[in-house]
């Protein structure tokens, strides 16, 4: 690497390649200016990973202009101890880009043969082109932020694109040490634009910020972001993550742009939920020993539920046994029911701790993003993670203790628009929609969907029709009981719509999952074991028999009116009410913020909330997580549901069917 002396102190810091021969013979002609921040020019990758090393050593600020096989890339502006470093930027382009993974292969095989060699598409047009740029976004560095032009080599096209700091970065990341204080969730006025709304703001308003902010293919923090409209209901769905674990967000709603920005918002909650990305974990121990060091601010993980003994003996279960002495990582929550810091073990609050930390603490039970939600601010997001809860919890319970339900007349809502789209779900599908209340002892409305195949099988001696979906099922919350009934229908829709393509492919699989529970390993399979329409009469307990209409449904605008929510202005007053209900049945609600730097960005809170004693969702039947839980034998009982409680050997044997 060389240094060429511009005007003012600044220097070129390039490899004697083309671009950094444009970029001394370009500065000439400009100005002076005044930044002081070096240019780093470097014509192959591997000699702008050796120039950042030296710049960053040096303490310098610089913009980093870099070709690559296909382009030049012109940023990011890297300056010392500010978050946004060249480091981020590769990050983030490795977990946006459809082709990283293949790159990634590429550089693993090719090695510098690949990343040290100039590309023949470097021509000095482009070298030139791409100095121009560089040095006019010299000129403005104070205003350009965290982005980076782009000029494809193939047809000199300039595209700009913004990205976001990692806070994992190793160069400019810095996570602040968890604490009870960074915890606490202060009483503070959260109005509501309306009373009858249940948060703070709109994101629907936000969609195009939201968009620029977050969703770009190259760069952003989600990609993916698509529509698709041939559907019972607009649909959209983000991704997020690296590119050897993707997860998803999806949206269904009415209008596309409801469906963009849900989609959106669902994808930022899964990366908040994987790991810590606001705060570093810094407490290890023992439940015993901090229980003694904090008495009453340390949650019992035996509260939590766990699975069967004996699936802690088999060869190769992930888990491991819980004990009082077990040491394990843990993270600082908040109790909303006492009003303070409690302890959470870490695995309890992230739930993809071993994608990110190879080498982290086995945990002792399966845990996923049952409880993780996203909101315009702690609150609202702490009051939808008690609404999943709730909704998770009345299923299982419903499904374990084989609880009867009763039915609802959609025709008789308030809001036209849910017999409606149960009217165009069997138009379009063939599915008779059914919706039960399955709300528990907390009176929280919560509604259990399924989707009933009505469609004439084929007549003798034609061409036999590819296996259908037997039955599917959802499940919605909501306070006002019509919001959760119309959750319920949307994430049915999903649901019908996924499985009538995959059921015709893995019937087969479906009925040995029906023999054998054991296959019922991934979160797919729950649902398509009860596609086998032998599995489906398994919930002729809920359904009536052969999946018949019921014989009585009971009136959805009665059932709102009699689980009529109190008017408050202040969405905290909503979720005081919420954690009271919870509390009035002996049960405390624990909210840890997993907000990162990503959702402050757009001024997001994203947080896990645990009940313990509630039913935990899981997938994969040998990971059914109900052991030290009473709940599942007493609720029936306690809600007149059943004579008495259920014995151990009562609760249903099969896998659930949530999809």
């Amino acid at each position: 690497m060389t240094d060429d002396l511009l005007p003012a102190a600044a220097r070129v810091h390039h490899d004697g390649g083309l671009l950094g021969q444009a970029l001394v013979r370009r500065s000439g002609a400009l100005p002076p200016p005044r930044t002081g921040i070096r240019i780093l020019a470097a014509d192959t990758p591997d000699a702008a990973s050796e120039g950042a090393r030296e710049l960053v050593a040096g303490g310098h600020s610089f913009l980093l202009v870099a070709a690559e096989l296909d382009r030049v890339v012109i940023g990011p502006l890297v300056r010392p101890g500010a978050p946004g470093c060249h480091r981020c930027l590769a990050a983030r382009r490795a977990g946006a880009r459809a082709d990283a993974a293949e790159e990634a292969a590429l550089r693993t095989a090719y090695g510098s043969r690949l990343t040290g060699t100039v590309s023949p598409l470097l021509t000095p047009i482009a070298a030139d082109l791409a100095a121009h740029l560089a040095l006019s976004r010299l000129g403005a560095a104070a205003a350009t932020g965290q982005a980076v032009t782009m000029v494809r080599l193939a047809d000199l096209e300039i595209t700009r694109h913004l990205f976001l700091p990692d806070p994992h970065c190793r160069d400019c990341g810095s996570l602040p040490d968890d604490s009870p204080a960074r915890a606490a969730i202060p009483r503070v006025p959260r109005p509501k634009p309306d009373p009858e709304v249940l948060r703070v703001r709109d994101l629907r308003t936000e969609r195009a910020a939201l968009e620029a902010r977050y969703a770009d293919d190259e760069t952003g923090v989600l990609k993916g972001l698509r529509t698709r409209g041939l559907h019972t209901l607009p649909f959209a769905e983000a991704k997020a993550g690296p590119p050897e674990s993707v997860d998803g967000g999806y949206g269904r709603a009415l209008d596309f742009r409801t469906a963009r920005v849900t989609a959106i918002a669902e994808a930022l909650e899964r990366l908040g939920g994987g790991r810590p990305g606001g705060r570093r974990t810094v407490v290890r121990g023992s439940h015993r020993e901090l229980a003694a060091r904090y008495p009453g601010g340390v949650l019992d993980p035996a509260t939590t539920g766990s699975h069967e003994p004996h699936r802690y003996q088999e060869a190769g279960f992930p888990f491991q046994p819980y004990h009082p002495g077990l040491v394990l990582p843990w993270v600082w929550g908040y109790s909303l029911t006492r009003e303070q810091p409690v302890l959470v073990p870490e695995s309890l609050a992230y739930y993809r701790l071993g994608r990110h930390q190879p080498r982290a603490a086995r945990p002792f039970v399966s845990e996923i993003s049952n409880g993780c939600a996203l909101g315009g601010c702690v609150e609202e997001a702490a009051l939808y993670g008690l609404l999943e809860l709730a909704e998770r919890d009345a299923f299982l319970l419903t499904w374990y203790a084989r609880m009867p339900a009763p039915a609802l007349d959609l025709h008789t809502a308030r809001d036209r628009r849910i017999g409606l789209l149960a009217d165009r779900i069997q138009e379009r599908t063939g599915y008779r929609v059914e919706v039960f209340d399955v709300t528990g002892a907390e009176g929280i409305p919560c509604f259990w969907a399924a989707a009933v195949d009505v469609q004439p099988r084929s007549a003798p001696g034609t061409e036999p029709a590819a296996p259908r979906p037997g039955v599917l099922c959802a499940g919605g919350s909501g306070l006002d009981p019509e919001r959760g009934v119309f959750g319920a229908l949307h994430e049915l829709v999903t649901a019908i719509e996924a499985y009538r393509l995959i059921y015709p492919q893995r019937a087969e699989d479906a009925a040995r999952m029906r023999e054998d529970p054991g296959h019922v390993r991934l979160m797919d399979d729950h649902a398509l074991l009860y596609c086998d329409p032998v599995a489906a009469r398994r919930l002729d307990f809920l359904l009536a028999p052969g999946g018949r209409p019921p014989q009585e449904r009971r009136n959805l605008r009665e059932l709102a009116e009699r689980y009529a929510w109190p008017r408050h202005t202040d969405l905290r007053a909503d979720l005081d009410e919420l954690v009271g209900r919870f509390a009035a049945t002996g049960l405390e609600a624990i909210v840890v913020d997993q907000t990162t730097p990503v959702h402050t960005a757009s001024g997001l809170s994203c947080v896990k909330v645990l009940v313990p004693g509630l039913l935990p969702m899981t997938f994969g039947h040998h990971l059914r997580r109900i052991t030290g839980l009473d709940r599942v034998l007493t609720v029936s009982h306690h809600l007149g549901r059943s004579a008495r409680p259920l014995r151990p050997e009562e609760v249903n044997p099969y896998p659930h069917p949530f999809p």
